[in-house]
């Protein structure tokens, strides 16, 4: 039986909601997180403490290697490659062999994590490219100087585009200050019109996918790690310029 221990819907999910001690159960069977919410520009700053009996499980799509983690307090942790890993077809799966060994015996062979243990993660035929571009953006990780560095990286890109959300209220952040996204940051203008102008004339600059996802609508500015600085740097001018032209 699942259940919503915490959850932020009454306030529009602008926040990551608190866990104080005792939300979580002692014999609940695992608590599971998403890091990063892709819609509304939150995420987790820090890794909930949980009672040792709770194992913590993770969807990290979309900020994983994106920031240094305690990554030992996780017992799983899943995360499809299509945001800062590499092109679709892949997903990491980090798991302790206990849990993993400690899964039902009736599961079937490919949803076993047991299978993929035994036999190296090549019980099937992998998608061998799409694992092969992971491998070179790990790489390319570990040349920027690792997690640290690249977290460096993208709290400042991050913070250009929240400073200049901040300077007045003509762009209105969706996400909490303590609870903001540096992997998504979620906006607004003051009337759908001028956003629907903003997305219309940015893709006229170059500036493309900026629209918020279809169930919320606004600004949605993504910049994963593939995202350079310089990309951040010609959104900010552009919001900057759309500003003075529109407030």
């Amino acid at each position: 039986q699942a259940a919503v221990v915490a959850g932020t819907a009454d306030a529009g999910y602008d926040h990551i909601p608190e866990l104080p001690a005792g939300t979580v159960a002692p014999d609940a069977a695992y608590l599971h997180i998403t890091t990063n919410n892709t819609i509304y520009g939150t995420q987790y700053q820090a890794v909930p403490e949980l009672p040792d009996s709770v194992p913590l499980f993770a969807d990290m799509s979309s900020d994983i290697l994106s920031r240094p983690l305690s990554f030992e307090s996780f017992d799983l942790i899943y995360a499809g490659a299509q945001k800062n890993l590499g092109p679709s077809g892949v997903t990491l799966v980090i798991v302790c062999r206990e849990l993993a060994e400690s899964g039902a015996a009736n599961l079937p062979s490919m949803l076993d994590y047991r299978t993929h243990i035994k036999n190296d993660s090549l019980y099937n035929t992998p998608p061998t490219f799409s694992i092969y571009m992971l491998a070179l953006v790990t790489d390319w990780i570990c040349e920027q100087g690792g997690l640290s560095a690249v977290a460096g990286v993208n709290c400042r890109k991050a913070a250009d585009i929240y400073s200049c959300i901040d300077h007045d209220d003509f762009y209105r952040g969706r996400a909490r200050a303590d609870s903001r996204s540096v992997m998504n940051v979620c906006f607004n203008l003051p009337t759908a019109g001028q956003e629907a102008a903003f997305v219309e004339a940015a893709a006229g600059a170059g500036l493309v996918g900026l629209k918020g996802y279809r169930s919320i609508g606004g600004i949605r500015a993504s910049i994963y790690n593939g995202m350079p600085p310089a990309g951040v740097t010609a959104l900010v001018d552009f919001m900057q310029e759309f500003r003075r032209r529109h407030g």
